[in-house]
């Protein structure tokens, strides 16, 4: 198997493409932003580019991914060695201002999605291209793999009344697509106004890969996704946000640990959740019983008990049902000490932060009702999204 290039790099290495672009440009990047030779894709632009590199714009968990998560801003400041402005798109505003765009001719987006509906990522591109299209500029998206295939797709639709900055559009929680192909899904089904849109396409990557398979290094594209492997189990593990419960923050092992204090996890294990598994016949996955002591966040210095969430086979692990039978076993096992988060969350100040999450509140009630496994399957209405899917692709 092939290594993949990625848009990046196939940009930097073909001279006519990148000379093709005249006038000045602008970079939406972060740490994830590296060509094959983990050389950051800003210092590249300014190779190719030069005094036309104008502008450098960061995402959620800003230009460096070393901010925290969920309205955590990032500050605008002038980078100290490219002497020119970095803007936050994760600050006052997640809308790139007019003052931002002036000057600018080209803007090239280069940022590393996970393949999840509740990543900030997309919406910021997303946004990014509505004002474009007011502002006659156009958005370069250098294209990267989705870490988790791009052909199994997953969960419920977004209902756009509990629209919010991890969820502006009509998808599944497991998206499916790649970060160009949801740009190409936006400006054929998300919007009205047409941007120029570019997408420079990725070469030796198929859809059935996953980041493994793609021979790149993984550079953690936010601060909790420090593995590969991270990026299969927040689909799964993302909804404990949505409750007084760790999700691993302030561990070695964000989103793939999850605990509260109260939980004595082999207890927990023995007394019910061996056989629920077992009922449940979800597979390609184990939840081994621990304990840990983050350092920060959610119960910082007290000791959760908790469950490890480890992939055993990839294809039949459905991260979306793993992550809401997790949720239901919780609910019920902890009784009056579960509760579910209070807002704010992610800019939304009335609506409970799990429904967000969820994208729906139907689930809460499922949980909440202590519902079969196989009702999931009322959620996943996936057809008209499929056959979006379908007229987008391009591998």
């Amino acid at each position: 198997m092939k290594k993949v290039i990625t848009g990046l790099d196939v940009l930097v290495n073909h001279r006519e493409l990148y000379e093709s672009f005249t006038g000045n440009v602008a970079l939406l990047c972060h740490n994830a932003s590296i060509d094959s030779a983990c050389t950051h894709a800003a210092l590249k632009f300014k190779e190719i580019f030069g005094t036309r590199l104008v502008k450098l714009f960061g995402p959620q968990h800003g230009f460096s991914t070393d901010a925290q998560d969920n309205m955590i801003e990032t500050n605008h400041y002038i980078h100290p060695f490219f002497k020119i402005p970095i803007y936050s798109l994760y600050s006052e505003t997640r809308i790139p201002t007019d003052e931002m765009l002036e000057g600018i001719d080209h803007i090239f987006v280069d940022l590393q999605d996970v393949g999840c509906r509740m990543y900030t990522y997309i919406y910021t591109l997303t946004l990014l291209l509505e004002k474009c299209s007011r502002k006659d500029i156009q958005v370069v998206v250098l294209d990267r793999p989705n870490p988790i295939n791009g052909v199994d797709i997953e969960g419920n639709i977004l209902d756009l009344k509990f629209e919010s900055f991890i969820g502006r559009h009509k998808i599944p929680v497991r998206h499916g697509l790649t970060i160009g192909e949801l740009a190409l899904m936006h400006q054929e089904f998300w919007t009205k106004e047409k941007s120029q849109l570019k997408v420079v396409k990725m070469k030796n990557w198929n859809r059935n890969m996953y980041f493994e398979d793609t021979k790149l290094p993984w550079i953690l594209p936010s601060p909790n996704l420090a593995r590969s492997q991270s990026a299969l189990t927040f689909p799964a593990i993302v909804a404990i946000e949505g409750t007084i419960l760790s999700e691993g923050r302030g561990t070695t092992q964000p989103l793939e640990v999850f605990g509260i204090p109260k939980i004595d996890p082999y207890m927990f294990y023995n007394d019910r959740l061996f056989d629920r598994i077992t009922e449940s016949k979800l597979k390609g996955f184990v939840l081994r019983p621990m304990t840990f002591l983050p350092t920060f966040d959610k119960y910082k210095n007290h000791v959760c008990g908790g469950f490890q969430l480890l992939i055993t086979d990839r294809k039949t692990y459905k991260p979306w049902r793993v992550g809401q039978f997790i949720l239901r076993e919780l609910y019920q096992y902890l009784g009056g000490s579960f509760a579910w988060k209070d807002p704010p969350f992610e800019y939304n100040y009335h609506q409970k932060p799990i429904d967000i999450i969820n994208g729906t509140d139907a689930l809460r009630h499922w949980v909440e009702s202590n519902s079969s496994i196989e009702s999931l399957d009322d959620f996943e209405i996936l057809n008209e999204y499929s056959s979006q899917v379908n007229e987008v692709k391009i591998y």
